[in-house]
């Protein structure tokens, strides 16, 4: 009796079994099909190639590195701000908020505060500092925290408004005019600056 049972029951337990290999199968292929995400931070030698949305934050010695130096890097993925040394990547739609003086870069100098402009509709860079695509360059203000520049700039984000002013030596965005120019001391010294609008 408990033969006969055994009998019947195999050929479920095997169609179980199969099923379960094929899920397996099936989730396997699917993870390695979706690219890893990294995050957090990591040490790589200083060498080594930086991942792309990736800074350096501090160089440190190390004797399994051919270049005697070491690199801490940290993965922006979800921030909003963080601290760089200044020969970092600054990663795409990220802007230098100011320069400080710092021992953790490797004899460098300077390390900057940098942010992210996601979600945003303004905010302040320094003059070195890559402006994002869509952004402009509203006016400039003398600073010390630039890390030896002398301007701070005030930019803001165009993407939902139809009309704004630009220091000349701003970028115009794809799509917008100069529909005039004035006078103002706003600019760095330029002495005039655009009203522009969407065209």
């Amino acid at each position: 009796m408990a033969i006969k049972t055994l009998r019947n029951r195999i050929p479920h337990l095997l169609t179980a079994v199969l099923l379960l290999l094929g899920l397996m199968t099936a989730a396997t292929a699917q993870a390695q099909a979706a690219p890893q995400q990294l995050g957090g931070s990591t040490v790589v030698c200083s060498n080594s190639p930086i991942p792309t949305g990736w800074v350096i934050n501090s160089v440190s010695t190390s004797s399994s590195c051919g270049s005697g130096r070491a690199y801490t890097i940290s993965d922006t993925t979800g921030l909003n701000y963080t601290t760089v040394c200044s020969f970092s990547p600054i990663p795409t739609g990220w802007v230098v908020n100011s320069g400080f003086t710092t021992s953790n870069c490797g004899g460098n100098t300077y390390g900057f505060n940098i942010s992210s402009t996601a979600n945003v509709s303004y905010t302040v860079a320094c003059s070195f500092s890559p402006i994002p695509t869509g952004w402009v360059i509203t006016s400039a203000s003398t600073t010390s925290n630039c890390a030896g520049a002398t301007y701070l700039y005030n930019i803001v984000n165009t993407a939902g408004i139809s009309y704004t002013v630009a220091c000349p030596f701003s970028t115009i965005p794809t799509g917008w005019v100069i529909a005039s120019t004035f006078s103002t001391s706003n600019c760095a010294g330029n002495g005039y600056a655009y009203n522009i609008r969407r065209a």
